[in-house]
Formats: structure tokens, C-alpha cells, sequence
């Protein structure tokens, strides 16, 4: 690989970085932040609301960043997504009730939605179709780490706490600063966004105004392209079951099972876990030379474990945190994922779909926590049972979707979609 390329690679996974900080912040931040608007007995209900919002604004923004860049180019988005993102991120430190809570996790949302699929389309369509996949590999591995890096910036903020008062007289709590610290990385990635270049790919349809980019009737009129589109969205569903569901209310299963928790520690566990997964199917999908072989790896062990974590009693806070990160060391398959997105339909649509089809199975999670939260409240299923129902759902339809799809590890991607 060139400088430029590695370039591009290193700037894609910083960037992913920072989106992750971003996005996982509110998982790690809610409780302390949300007491200082709601009573305990309201926060179940509010988390569920505002991480909705969160996704809401990720579907929407995964069209709208989609289409900007098939039409505006892939290095464009990087710009206007991070730029929305970070500011969002920083207004949110200074919100004073739920309903400017609400619309600062959107704007975020909306944000967060077009950094990792451009990224990917930009680097994908630069490297050499033999080694892409470990360029997507690093990105997304490197970019895990940022949840990480919130939990432990939300954990210790109240240092920088400190530092603020006793040097600027500036008065802030530990969660505004873990806002502050997401807003201000994505504002100096910025400075790094200089050195990057368009994809020769998009470069030579760009000028072509025969060829129709980023038009979603490519998608929904052509039903050979509905269908792969809707198997790709499929094959994600379980990772963000995982992350939505098995992690993010971690520390119901803990109670219910008497073990106290706290869901930043669960966060923070699940995203090493992640990162350590996608490295290893990277390097498993360039040793075995194909992208679904691994992911169907993935969707077994992940069934496994939905086992486990679920009917398991003999439990302990060290149990949560091991199987937090063996649960998303399975879920580690989010590159090969959107990998094979992009793989799968070509250039003047290829930024669209790699942006959508990640954001919707985020987006995803809005259904899954309410198919979740409604067999316990309307069916009467305990959560262990309701939670093991969505999950086999969710791997039922990831496993059929991965079957159908075309294996795409030596695709060459410089094609037009008619």
C-alpha cells in the first residue's frame, strides 16, 4: 500500500474513533447526566427515549449523507458528518432539560451516519481488491476503541473537572465534560481531513451526466437490488441485538440474576471485545479469501453465547464483563459487514448503500428494544426469554441473508449500477 492510501486508512480509522466515542457516550453518560432532569423511577423510560432519538437520527442521516455522497463525492461527507456530529456533541454538554436532551442526541444521530460508510466507499474503492479488506479491517477495529476511551473518559472526568475549576474558575459536571471531550476530538480530526482525496472511481463518474448517483430508485424499483439490499441490512441485526439489548441493559439481566452493575463497564468490555473480533475476522476473511465464510463463524458463536449469558445463575460482575466482551468479540464482524455492502452494488450507488445499510440495523435497534420491551409487557415473557426470542430472530434472518448474498471477496468494484 502507498503513503496516500495508508493516509486515507489512518485518517478512516480516527475518524470512525471519534464517531464511536460519540456515539456510545450517551450509554456511558445517562445515568448521572439524565438524574440531573428525571427521578430514578423515570430513567429506564427516558434512556430508552433519547437512544431512540439517537438512531432515529442516524436512519435519517444515513439517506441524506448516503446520497450526498454519490452526488457530492465521498471526502465531502467526511467533512459535513463530522463537523454536524462534533458540534451536536458539544451543545449536548449544555442542554437543560429532556427536550433539548432529545434534540441534540437526533442532531448527533444524524451526524454520526455518514462517518464509517464513507470511509469505508473511500477506501475500499482506493486499495486493491486482494488486500480492501484488511483497510476496512483497521478502521473498524480502531475505531472500537473509541467506545472504550468514552467509558474511561466517563469514569474519570472528574479530573479534567478539576483542572477546569481550579485553572479557568470554569464550573462543569463529570458527564458535560465527557460531551465536551467527543465535540472537541471531532473538531481537531478536521485538521487531518485536508490531506485527503476523492476515489479514483467516483472521480470518473463524477462528471458524467448520463449516469444517475445516488438514486434510491436503483434500490427500491429494481427488485433483484431491493432484495440484496434488504439482506445486507439482515446480516447486521444481531450486532446491534447484542450491543441494544444484551449490553446496554446488562445491568437488568445483572439484577435480575442479583449482581449490581454498571452499563458503562459493560460498554467498555463489549467494544474491546468488538475490536478484538474485527481484527480477527479481517485477518480470517483475507486467510480463507472470503467475506461470508466468517460471518457465518460469527453468527454461530454468537448463538452460543446468546445461550449462556441468558441461562446461566451462577453469576458474578466479573462473569458480566468476561461474557460482555466475548459477546462482542462475536459481533466482531461489523467490518466484514459493511464490507460486503459496498461490495455488493456499484459506484454512482455505492455511497448510499454503504451509508444506509450500517445506520439502519443501528437504526434497527429502535424496533428490537420495543419487540423486547412489548413480550415482556404485553405477552408476560420474562426478560431472559423475551431478550433469547428477538435475539433468534435477529440470527435467523442474519443467517438466510448471509446464504443469499454473492461472495464479494475478489468482486472488482469499478461498475455502474443501470
Amino acid at each position: 500500500m502507498n503513503k496516500k492510501v495508508n493516509f486515507l486508512i489512518i485518517v478512516a480509522a480516527l475518524g470512525y474513533f471519534v464517531d464511536i466515542y460519540d456515539l456510545i457516550v450517551f450509554n456511558v453518560v445517562k445515568q448521572e447526566s439524565l438524574l440531573d432532569f428525571i427521578t430514578a423511577d423515570q430513567m429506564d423510560k427516558t434512556d430508552t427515549f433519547l437512544f431512540n432519538c439517537q438512531m432515529t437520527g442516524m436512519l435519517l442521516g444515513g439517506i441524506i449523507w448516503g446520497v450526498l455522497g454519490d452526488k457530492k463525492g465521498r471526502v465531502s461527507v467526511l467533512f459535513g458528518s463530522i463537523i454536524l456530529y462534533s458540534l451536536a456533541n458539544l451543545a449536548n454538554a449544555f442542554v437543560t432539560d429532556i427536550p433539548s436532551y432529545a434534540v441534540a442526541r437526533f442532531l448527533a444521530g444524524i451526524g454520526l451516519a455518514g462517518e464509517l460508510g464513507a470511509g469505508i466507499t473511500l477506501v475500499s474503492e482506493t486499495m486493491e481488491k486482494s488486500k480492501r479488506g484488511i483497510g476496512t479491517m483497521i478502521i473498524v477495529s480502531v475505531g472500537a476503541l473509541g467506545a472504550i476511551a468514552a467509558a474511561i473518559v466517563g469514569k474519570n472526568g472528574h479530573h479534567l473537572v478539576s483542572f477546569l475549576d481550579s485553572t479557568f474558575a470554569i464550573s462543569l459536571k463529570n458527564w458535560q465534560v465527557t460531551y465536551i471531550v467527543g465535540g472537541v476530538l471531532g473538531l481537531m480530526l478536521l485538521l487531518l481531513r485536508a490531506g485527503t482525496y476523492e476515489s479514483g472511481m467516483y472521480k470518473s463518474v463524477e462528471t458524467n451526466k448520463t449516469v444517475k448517483k445516488g438514486n434510491l430508485l436503483n434500490l427500491l424499483s429494481n427488485k433483484n437490488n431491493l432484495i440484496k439490499y434488504l439482506a445486507c441490512i439482515a446480516i447486521g441485526l444481531p450486532i446491534w441485538f447484542t450491543i441494544g439489548v444484551l449490553v446496554n441493559k446488562s445491568h437488568l439481566f445483572a439484577r435480575n440474576l442479583g449482581v449490581e452493575i454498571k452499563v458503562a463497564d459493560s460498554v467498555m468490555f463489549a467494544y474491546i471485545g468488538l475490536s478484538f473480533g474485527d481484527l480477527l475476522s479481517g485477518m480470517f476473511s483475507q486467510w480463507f479469501k472470503s467475506r461470508k465464510k466468517v460471518i457465518f463463524a460469527y453468527l454461530g458463536l454468537s448463538l452460543v453465547l446468546y445461550f449462556i449469558y441468558l441461562f446461566n445463575n451462577q453469576v458474578s460482575v466479573s462473569y458480566f464483563k468476561w461474557m460482555c466482551f466475548l459477546l462482542g468479540t462475536a459481533t466482531g464482524y461489523w467490518a466484514l459487514f459493511v464490507t460486503v455492502a459496498c461490495e455488493q452494488f456499484g459506484t454512482n450507488i455505492r455511497s448510499t448503500v454503504t451509508n444506509t445499510v450500517p445506520n439502519f440495523v443501528r437504526g434497527a435497534v429502535v424496533p428490537i428494544t420495543l419487540g423486547f420491551a412489548a413480550l415482556q409487557s404485553n405477552i408476560g415473557l420474562n426478560i431472559t426469554s423475551s431478550a433469547l426470542v428477538v435475539g433468534l430472530i435477529c440470527l435467523v434472518l442474519a443467517i438466510v441473508s448471509t446464504a443469499f448474498i454473492s461472495e464479494s471477496f475478489h468482486k472488482d468494484l469499478d461498475y455502474l449500477e443501470e
